[in-house]
């Protein structure tokens, strides 16, 4: 499966990444192309697995968001770990890291009832030793 992309593929992804929702026929204006050429290229680019997912990314009153850091146990494969955190509801990303932890878990969950349960799962898998958990304030991004 080929990840390579032009320019092009990567402006089309900078728009969609700015807004998901950005219809094909914007994209093409802002490129000079045609409505088609932009949709070919779209889907090319799922097609391939370069675009894995469109996503909707909700307002801070609607979720609570976290980052966990996790310690593994030295006698369970980090892997192993972490293909059962991600599993857990209210898990969004998992990342096996470098450093004094061993995975550090991205959460968004509605509420601080939903934040409380999840971590309770986490510390629940085999192989998890200690966690630490930072409530995420404000989200800020590159423009």
């Amino acid at each position: 499966m080929s990840t390579s992309v032009d320019d092009i593929d990567r402006t089309i992804i900078n728009i969609l990444k700015k807004d998901s929702r950005t219809n094909f026929t914007d994209i093409a204006k802002k490129l000079n192309l045609s409505e088609g050429a932009v949709r070919r290229r779209v889907k090319n680019l799922v097609d391939r697995g370069v675009i894995k997912a469109f996503t909707l990314e909700l307002a801070r009153e609607y979720s609570v968001m976290a980052v966990t850091f996790v310690s593994v146990s030295p006698a369970v494969p980090t892997p192993e770990v972490a293909d059962k955190l991600v599993r857990i509801e209210g898990v969004e990303e998992v990342y096996e890291i470098t450093g004094a932890v061993d995975i550090m878990i991205l959460i968004s969950v509605p509420s601080m009832n939903d934040l409380n349960k999840v971590i309770e799962d986490i510390r629940n898998v085999n192989g998890v030793s200690e966690t630490n958990t930072s409530i995420i304030l404000r989200v800020l991004r590159k423009p």
